[in-house]
């Protein structure tokens, strides 16, 4: 009796390779003023008083969901020039079950998650509520423009496949 077995499947869909799609200068190039807008935008939530180093956490953790390879690194390296403690960043991708992050922090954690997961569900009540609770009118509205923001930004990087500094060849 013949045995016929089937061929093994690899573990799932090979990943892609991380060669950029448009470096960083040519997307300077073909959109000179894209940048420019969007830096405008950090710089008004700056304007606005929201804390740079509440800012680039949530940079941080919208860049860690979205998979923006060049984002999180750049503001990883922003963050601890901040003063985000290396414990915060270590345990920023499970902050939900960690600890060492206040209240005001996870309200804006929340928030950006949610922001950054729009498509799936409208942001609930509750989520605002928390949000409304720890943060004044005119910073909620800078955190929510940083969150856009910071979503914008990897949606361009990651898309292309900006590189990050240090994997540049």
């Amino acid at each position: 009796m013949t045995t016929i077995s089937a061929p093994i499947a690899a573990p799932g869909p090979a990943l892609p390779a991380c060669e950029p799609r448009i470096g960083w200068q040519t997307f300077e190039q073909a959109v000179p003023g894209a940048s420019d807008a969007l830096r405008s935008l950090s710089r008004a939530v700056a304007d606005a008083g929201l804390e740079h180093r509440l800012a680039e956490l949530v940079k941080v953790r919208v860049s860690q969901m979205n998979g923006c390879a060049f984002c999180l690194h750049l503001h990883l390296n922003w963050a601890r020039k901040a003063g985000v403690p290396d414990s915060q960043l270590d345990m920023l991708a499970v902050w939900h079950e960690a600890r060492g992050f206040g209240p005001r922090e996870r309200a804006a954690l929340s928030w950006a998650e949610a922001l950054t997961r729009m498509e799936r569900s409208s942001v609930d009540d509750a989520t605002y509520a928390a949000a409304a609770d720890a943060f004044t009118p005119s910073e909620l509205a800078a955190l929510t423009t940083a969150i856009a923001a910071i979503n914008a930004w990897n949606r361009i990087a990651g898309a292309l496949r900006f590189m990050p500094v240090t994997a540049q060849g």
